[in-house]
């Protein structure tokens, strides 16, 4: 396998890289990443791997995307401008990053005879609708620019495999936390914000009235989906969708007083109005890439939480 992970700078695609070079089946990784939201310095610890390449650039340009995938077998395309808030701010960037460049790494897997093509949702496709747990086969109306660029994704992935047989799977991610996830900035996840708050003795503000919950997904999870998805060979020349998740549902409250525990703070959090675009609850049913792939989550929210706040506390001056 010589595999083309985009965004792979960024918080998940990093961690995938790393995943990807430790297995003895990956010849080569290609990680292209234009560095708006990721950071090269995620991946040091694999600069100067001999089967890894750091490519500095941009999906929305095709011929750099076609020449690239030219070169590989297997393309993880976890490239996206994230975060329902900025979608909302800006949709024309979202979409111009989201979907014209996600069509341009289809387009050239389609030229290029690419095996596999694994991608980056969201289950924020899953909009109003109020089913819990989540499936797959039951999604709503989206609530934000950014859901609909996900949910386009999918549309355009399920067109691809219609019309020109390729074999593409889409990975709708529920609340991804871990290592190398980015505490700073407006649009920074819930979980490391939390954590860095603490660890500075201020206190986070939670958006609405903390009940809203969510299914948290520890990244060794979603890594090991990755790599089962795209080294699959029973799923040949259709489109499937996957959600990636711990299948446990934690309230915002709840997070907070994990976090406070592990930490040893009884700060209590601010509470703020609700953010514009947020669905209330998030619940993934996790059985049917249980079933197809062999899928099995590997570690705990506490677990989780527990080794994130380590790595922070490690990092926390860089």
């Amino acid at each position: 396998m010589r595999v083309l992970i985009t965004g792979g700078a960024g918080f998940i695609g990093s961690n995938l890289a790393k995943g990807l070079l430790k297995d003895s089946d990956v010849e080569h990784v290609i990680v292209l990443d234009n560095l708006i939201t990721g950071f090269e310095s995620n991946l040091t610890e694999i600069q100067g791997h001999q089967k890894f390449e750091f490519v500095k650039g941009d999906i929305r340009d095709y011929n750099l995307v076609n020449n690239l995938v030219g070169q590989c077998t297997h393309i993880s395309h976890q490239a996206a401008l994230g975060s329902v808030p900025r979608s909302v701010k800006d949709p024309i960037l979202s979409n111009d990053i989201n979907i014209n460049g996600t069509l341009n790494v289809f387009h050239a897997a389609k030229e290029n005879g690419i095996e596999k093509v694994v991608f980056a949702s969201s289950s924020s496709v899953y909009g109003d609708d109020p089913t819990l747990p989540k499936q797959e086969n039951l999604t709503g109306n989206v609530l934000s620019p950014y859901a609909l660029t996900k949910k386009t994704k999918e549309e355009y992935a399920r067109l691809f495999s219609m019309h020109y047989k390729l074999s593409i799977i889409g990975l709708r991610y529920f609340n991804v936390f871990g290592p190398f996830q980015n505490p700073k900035g407006p649009y920074a996840a819930v979980i490391p914000i939390f954590i860095d708050h603490l660890l500075k003795n201020k206190a986070p503000e939670i958006h609405g009235d903390g009940l809203q919950s969510r299914d948290f997904t520890y990244i060794d999870n979603v890594v090991a989906a990755n790599i089962l998805a795209l080294k699959d060979t029973s799923i040949q020349s259709q489109f499937e969708i996957f959600n990636i998740a711990l299948g446990e549902k934690t309230s915002l409250v709840e997070l907070y007083q994990k976090i406070a525990d592990i930490i040893g703070s009884n700060i209590p959090p601010r509470f703020g109005p609700p953010r514009e675009g947020d669905i209330k609850h998030s619940l993934a049913n996790i059985d049917k890439i249980m079933n197809v792939l062999g899928y099995r989550p590997l570690v705990t929210i506490d677990e989780g939480l527990k080794r994130t706040v380590d790595w922070i506390k490690m990092n926390h001056e860089k």
